[in-house]
């Protein structure tokens, strides 16, 4: 068990107050109709049935899940909770250690990373980005021109893994993977998912004795992990990088205490940056193109919204992508609905009692369940189940408590780069609205793949090409050939 990890019981003086699933078995717990390959939607079940705080035991593991608008919103009060290391979370230190998704809060390397690192994601920065993310995002759209020339479906999950990949590889840290000249997913990807999953499986066996093979692979897959990231570390020491999150990592100290990240520090913060900033965000683009594809009306009014605010213009502005405000709610309801970090843990500072109710002693946790969150009723209407995006209307999101949409965490210790998340996926999701039209497959029931963070399983589309003009508007190129044109290079087909 991994340091740090409490049971429930350890924690809820009334444990006994609070429902668990029916038919629960000695030592192995709640394990009758349980998925070993989907906990999350597992709990997702359970909590429409019990109610807005539940818990599931695993063999000798109990666990909290609090999904209600209210018991959230107490759990965020940063006064008297902190963010909690879960056991998925805390599966993951042999990767990534104390860095700075993964550190207790004890340990001091994850303020200093965070206060190093934090520039990092500032306007001027993210504008620095954005000309890197249209560059990738032209490498997509290049890749998807060639399946709609060879009248192929695309692969939407692996695309937008390959996507993201290249771009927090690109911006952050100089280094081109070359994911979109494979065929398969390049070998980072494959440890990565495998080490994601691998810490998914040890939550669900009583003893990592039961896993012994694939901890092997496991040890594999972090070996692998390490090599990439020293040899990109290696090659950045060799010569001067242009100011992105690498040479902040290696070159600026703390501004208070002038204290640097160690080498191993920084080896770790690269591969959460790699991991965490590209998985997340390829998870929420997979999200919003099914969605988009299977509510040709939305598609239509967000696409028409991307015509008017970037025109003609072959490239966007940085300033043009936060204008694409429809676009912004298409992406915030598939982030509702389906939020790509499903989770997450908050544990008491010292003795309390949630919302007037469940007393809780210092140390004492519960993972909130933020898919069932962003569905309460109580908050999103008796029709939350529904795709609709104009939820995200400012009027509306004044009218809703507050902490009712959490899909990047919630407090100090929320997501350092959900800015760099939602501009780039925005910026995606605008360039492909204006080439193509997303072709469904009617047949397509969605499944939802878990591995610590969710994706949408087996997700195809077809494409048809926009007309050019209507996609990019006549320009002075435009102009001598006839040719369709590539909305980010400018180039033809």
């Amino acid at each position: 068990m991994p340091r740090g990890f409490r049971s429930a019981e350890q924690g809820w003086p009334e444990l006994h107050r609070i429902p668990h699933p029916p038919h629960r078995l000695p030592l192995l717990g709640d394990v009758l109709g349980a998925s070993r390959t989907t906990p999350l939607q597992d709990s997702l079940r359970y909590a429409r049935i019990l109610g807005p705080i539940f818990r599931r035991r695993a063999f000798n593991r109990e666990f909290v899940f609090v999904w209600g608008a209210g018991l959230t919103a107490d759990l965020a009060d940063e006064t008297r909770f902190a963010k909690h290391v879960g056991l998925g979370i805390a599966n993951l230190r042999p990767v990534v250690g104390d860095a700075l998704f993964t550190a207790y809060n004890h340990e001091p390397n994850w303020q200093l990373a965070h206060d190093v690192l934090a520039p990092g994601f500032s306007r001027e920065a993210m504008e620095g980005y954005h000309g890197m993310m249209l560059d990738v995002a032209g490498r997509l759209t290049d890749h998807w021109d060639g399946a709609l020339a060879a009248g192929r479906t695309v692969d939407v999950p692996g695309d937008m893994t390959k996507l993201t990949l290249e771009t927090i590889a690109r911006t952050g840290f100089g280094h081109d993977f070359g994911s979109f000249e494979r065929a398969r997913p390049h070998p980072f990807v494959t440890a990565m998912v495998g080490t994601l999953a691998y810490a998914q499986r040890l939550n669900t066996v009583p003893t990592p004795f039961l896993l012994r093979r694939a901890a092997r692979r496991n040890d594999a897959d972090i070996a692998y992990l390490n090599r990439t990231v020293d040899d990109i570390v290696r090659e950045r020491r060799t010569k001067s990088g242009d100011g992105d999150l690498l040479d902040r990592m290696l070159e600026t100290a703390h501004p208070g205490t002038g204290e640097r990240l160690s080498a191993q520090n920084v080896r770790r913060q690269v591969i959460t940056f790699l991991v965490a900033g590209h998985e997340t965000t390829s998870g929420a683009l997979s999200f919003a193109l099914y969605y988009l594809a299977r509510h040709p009306e939305v598609a239509a009014r967000a696409r028409a919204e991307v015509d008017r605010v970037w025109g003609r213009a072959p490239r966007p502005g940085y300033d043009q992508v936060a204008k694409l405000r429809y676009v912004r709610r298409v992406l915030d309801e598939s982030l509702r609905l389906w939020p790509t970090a499903p989770a997450f843990a908050r544990e008491a500072r010292e003795d309390t009692v949630l919302a007037g109710d469940h007393p809780m002693r210092r140390g004492a946790w519960a993972l909130v369940l933020t898919p069932m969150l962003h569905r309460d009723p109580a908050a999103w209407g008796e029709d939350a189940e529904r795709f609709d995006p104009d939820r995200f209307d400012p009027k509306a999101v004044r009218s809703r408590p507050p902490h009712t949409f959490k899909p990047f965490g919630t407090g100090a210790r929320a997501c350092i780069g959900r800015q760099f998340a939602l501009h780039e996926a925005t910026l995606v999701l605008g360039l492909l609205l204006r080439r193509y039209e997303l072709l469904p497959d009617p047949a397509y029931r969605l499944r939802v793949t878990e591995r610590l963070t969710l994706m949408p399983r087996g997700l195809r589309l077809g494409l048809a090409r926009r007309s050019p003009t209507v996609a990019t508007g006549p320009t002075e190129t435009d102009a001598a050939s006839s040719g369709p044109r590539c909305p980010v290079h400018g180039k033809g087909d």
